[in-house]
């Protein structure tokens, strides 16, 4: 299902914001880089946004802007960035993770005597769950995916950065890029599905709050 857009102008007049008040929030990092999609359009190249994200994100700023200094909203509103959490039988409960998902990768969590999973952790089954969901990726294939994501995700470290997942010659790879990054392949390779973490970061808090 293709993402609903909302262009610059259209966000301006719905939201009652200045030009110049979207281009500092996104110089100060309120608003992402990525969120800033160029298209062309019959008039020329236009900006536009994922609706529901910007809108929400807007309404936040706008919500906290009068008690927060920019720079303390910068930290409140990066996505990574929480102290949400939650028990397996939350998650479950809540139908966030599928039942298959959580049973396969939560036994490390357990392992390490985690009561509730942190919301980095949370992530990572979400982001998995999304995948196999959609039939992009088999069990055994999550497995891998649930590895990388915790071995190379938090060097991040709160930066935004991307998820690829990959096939060459029916053999699957995957790989975490920084966001923006220009990444380019051979021929033979594939690119199955490509996932923006803070994206998927954001979705997964509006499930949570």
């Amino acid at each position: 299902m293709e993402r609903e857009l909302i262009s610059k102008r259209d966000l301006l007049e719905q939201m009652g914001i200045s030009y110049g008040q979207l281009y500092r929030w996104k110089r100060k990092q309120l608003i992402p880089e990525e969120w800033f999609i160029r298209k062309s359009t019959f008039t020329g190249q236009e900006t536009f946004f994922p609706k529901d994200m910007i809108l929400a994100r807007i309404d936040r700023i706008m919500n906290m802007k009068e008690d927060l200094s920019l720079d303390e909203l910068a930290g409140k509103l990066s996505p990574y960035q929480t102290d949400l959490s939650l028990s397996k039988r939350e998650l479950m409960d809540r139908n966030i993770v599928s039942e298959i998902s959580i049973n396969r990768h939560s036994a490390p969590a357990q392992l390490n005597g985690q009561e509730t999973y942190s919301f980095e952790l949370l992530l990572y089954f979400f982001a998995t769950d999304q995948l196999l969901s959609a039939g992009e990726i088999s069990l055994i294939e999550s497995d891998l995916l649930m590895e990388t994501l915790r071995n190379h995700f938090p060097s991040y470290e709160g930066k935004p950065c991307e998820l690829l997942f990959m096939r060459k010659m029916g053999v699957s790879m995957f790989a975490l890029a920084a966001v923006p990054s220009a990444l380019h392949f051979d021929a033979g390779v594939k690119i199955v599905a490509r996932l923006q973490l803070a994206e998927l970061a954001e979705q997964l808090r509006s499930k949570l709050n």
